[in-house]
């Protein structure tokens, strides 16, 4: 006896809520078990192509794996020390920048900006309170990173677990697919693929695009001698997934400190706006096309709501799935508006169900049961297109006594059939597609 569909739905729906709360109640524990498996999806597709030039499995894990930890280590030696420190030192001027950007908008505008007008203390308490929250943030982060997820952690459990599993992930893979349900094992294959398709775009494509434009943005700004170069461009790059915040972001906090630095030498204050609308040309034009594409999939107002959401519900850990829940999620609620648009709730019409398994057992030359199911699938088709072509031609109807009544059709020969109304649709479409 076949498992109904309710049940199944109450049975995997169930099982989904416990996981969730066991992410909920073990927390930040396996932020490393997260970020290791993160890190082996990522580099996957890296390791096949080395399998494919020769080299063994072990043999292009080892690589990725010893290539990776210089890089990282190469990171928090340079990169990390100076980003701390800038971001550190912006947040503490920026009240002293505001005190200025207050000054001269007293004297340019005496009118406004008076000794306790609203605006007036309305930039002070701006100041005031980007430099209490700021160290207050910057602290926060920094002690939440530092204790929850340590140096050991960091430098030893995650390459430690990315390794393994990078080195197990196609027999993984294979050993998911043997317990995945059979009746429904080709619809979630075929999600599974649309999910990967979607997150591997987004997340390799977007993080090379931040890295190209961190690393344009940081390189020019320190050229051009800007003070807090690095951190401005990086935070100009870490936020490029949104469009436009990005370069707004970054570009409002450069030419406010190339303002503050460079005050009486607009070549340079010119400098800095040329860096961010080149960067920005560069990836409106180039990266965002050629890189990440335009078929990913994730809005990015709705990867906002699954950072927000996550991160609110499982803190750090909530952050690191949140971009692959939000491209699970974006495929299952497009595959449910497919579902929903083939169903009598859309067009109000009882279609006929597919066809169900064969659960008969008997001897039946070779292909019957398949020629069965074939025909079975095409009577289904059949009455969803005339479905269809009936909703298509009570539109058609519908125009058709428009037109009579705002006089733009004779009814000298009476209304015109439907198979009539067919023949003008189709002459109409083959012409527009001629």
């Amino acid at each position: 006896m076949q498992l109904p569909v309710q049940k199944q739905i109450l049975y995997w729906s169930g099982a989904l809520v416990l996981v969730l709360l066991a992410l909920w109640g073990v927390g930040n524990a396996v932020t490393p078990f997260v970020m290791g498996a993160a890190v082996a999806y990522l580099f996957d597709p890296l390791a096949d192509r080395l399998e494919r030039l020769g080299l063994s499995r072990t043999g292009s894990v080892v690589v990725i794996t010893l290539c990776g930890l210089l890089v990282v280590v190469a990171l928090f030696l340079l990169l990390v020390p100076v980003l701390v420190r800038q971001t550190t030192a912006l947040i503490e001027t920026a009240p002293e920048m505001f005190q200025r950007l207050q000054q001269f908008l007293m004297g340019r505008f005496p009118e406004i900006f008076t000794e306790g007008s609203p605006v007036n203390g309305a930039l002070t308490s701006i100041g005031q309170q980007i430099s209490e929250r700021g160290g207050q943030l910057v602290s926060t982060v920094l002690g939440s990173v530092m204790g929850v997820v340590s140096m050991v952690m960091l430098v030893v459990i995650v390459p430690v677990v990315a390794f393994y599993l990078l080195l197990d992930w196609d027999d993984m893979v294979d050993r998911l697919d043997d317990l995945l349900p059979r009746q429904h094992a080709a619809t979630i294959r075929r999600l599974g693929q649309e999910i990967d398709t979607a997150l591997s775009g987004f997340v390799r494509g977007q993080g090379m695009v931040i890295l190209i434009l961190g690393t344009f943005y940081s390189v020019s700004l320190g050229i051009i001698g800007l003070p807090f170069g690095v951190a401005i461009g990086v935070i100009a790059a870490s936020l490029s997934f949104i469009p436009y915040v990005g370069v707004l972001v970054g570009g409002a906090l450069a030419i406010g400190v190339a303002l503050f630095s460079f005050w009486g030498a607009p070549l340079w204050i010119a400098a800095v706006i040329a860096v961010f609308v080149i960067g920005q040309m560069v990836e409106g034009n180039y990266l965002q096309p050629k890189i990440v594409g335009g078929s990913v999939g994730l809005h990015p107002v709705w990867l906002m709501l699954a950072l927000t959401v996550f991160g609110t519900l499982f803190g750090f850990v909530g952050l690191l799935i949140a971009v692959p829940a939000a491209a699970a999620l974006g495929v299952l609620v497009r595959f449910a508006v497919g579902r929903y648009k083939e169903s009598a709730l859309y067009t109000g019409r009882e279609v006929p169900s597919p066809p169900a398994p064969p659960t008969m057992v008997e001897l039946v030359p070779r292909g019957t049961t398949e020629r069965a199911r074939h025909l079975a699938q095409m009577s289904r088709d059949v009455a969803v297109a005339q479905i269809h072509r009936e909703e298509h031609l009570a539109h058609l109807m519908e125009e058709h006594q428009q037109r009579l009544e705002q006089g733009q059709v004779p009814d000298a020969e009476g209304p015109p059939s439907p198979s009539q109304l067919w023949a003008e649709a189709q002459d109409s479409r083959r012409s527009k597609d001629g």
